[in-house]
């Protein structure tokens, strides 16, 4: 297998999920990637003992890398590290707030030195603003996005179930290295990347965003069903095993209409006649749909599928 990457050092200063997840990717991709630990280690190595008395996150996070034990506030450690970072064509870091820069890890100072080098800092909310010096963590930022305002069931809200903004900014700055690297083979020149985890989520809020100032509603907690997209859900058959349906466009509503609920007629209903008018008189669209599902079991049901396959997974 091609590595793109092979050649390019990467120093990452770094925790928890973010950043490390950022430069897995670096060194999946053929970098050679430096952790530098403190002496109690990543704190992420003790989220659980699941994997052989290591924690999952950290054993996903964390292969393919080499690994340093540096104190940046001991003067000839702290020494050690500027010098890796002086060879270094990436150097990443997600500390707490504030900590870097007094540590003296300011990007423009780092690449003064280095012009070639790209400065990549992860923070919870940004580097400016009110919550600039806030710790972040992925639960706050999920509520405090929005995010977990639209997910869960109508009865209350719920958390995603992996830790979504943190791994978004992970995805956003592995991707905005890409780009500097990409960018400093035209012109020679590094970059300083700011990414932070409020961002990511924010970036992720756009659609449900689009829809409050548009529509002035915002998107309704469904649970497994989509907001905007009819039918999209989970449906139950004669012993209640569930039948997820996702239906994409006209095509497949019409396919569903006539082989799978045995109703033609159902296409051109006007309440039913295009995904606006499905998504808005959902409820009459479930009991249909769960009407024919609940009278056959998972065998007949998955019958009714095959043939057509618009979209269902039972």
């Amino acid at each position: 297998m091609s590595k793109a990457l092979s050649g390019v050092l990467v120093i990452s200063l770094e925790q928890a999920v973010a950043a490390p997840y950022c430069s897995s990717r670096l060194a999946d991709a053929g970098a050679e990637v430096i952790k530098v630990e403190r002496a109690d280690g990543d704190f992420a190595r003790r989220y659980d003992r699941v994997v052989h008395g290591e924690s999952a996150y950290f054993v996903w996070l964390n292969r393919g890398k080499k690994s340093a034990v540096l104190n940046i506030k001991d003067a000839d450690d702290k020494a050690l590290l500027l010098e890796m970072i002086q060879q270094a064509d990436v150097f990443i870091e997600n500390l707490a707030p504030g900590a870097a820069r007094r540590a003296g890890l300011i990007s423009g100072e780092l690449r003064a030195s280095n012009p070639r080098l790209i400065a990549c800092s992860i923070s919870g909310y940004g580097e400016t603003g009110p919550y600039a010096d806030m710790k972040a963590y992925d639960l706050l930022v999920q509520c405090e996005s929005a995010l977990a305002s639209i997910t869960g069931s109508p009865a209350e809200p719920g958390r995603i179930g992996i830790s979504i903004c943190d791994i978004a900014c992970g995805m956003y700055a592995y991707a905005a290295i890409l780009e500097a690297l990409l960018n400093r083979d035209r012109t020679g020149e590094g970059a300083t990347l700011k990414v932070s985890l409020f961002g990511a989520a924010a970036d992720l809020m756009t659609v449900p965003l689009l829809h409050t100032d548009y529509s002035g509603e915002a998107p309704q907690r469904v649970g497994l069903h989509h907001p905007s997209i009819a039918p999209y859900g989970a449906y139950a058959d004669c012993h209640g095993t569930l039948v997820m349906i996702a239906i994409q466009n006209e095509r497949e509503w019409a396919r569903l209409c006539e082989h799978v609920l045995g109703d033609a007629s159902l296409v051109h209903d006007p309440r039913f006649n295009d995904n606006t008018q499905r998504v808005r008189h959902r409820d009459e669209l479930d009991a249909i749909i769960s009407d024919v599902f609940g009278h056959q079991h998972t065998d007949e049901v998955r019958r009714r599928f095959a043939p057509t396959d618009p979209g269902a997974s039972p």
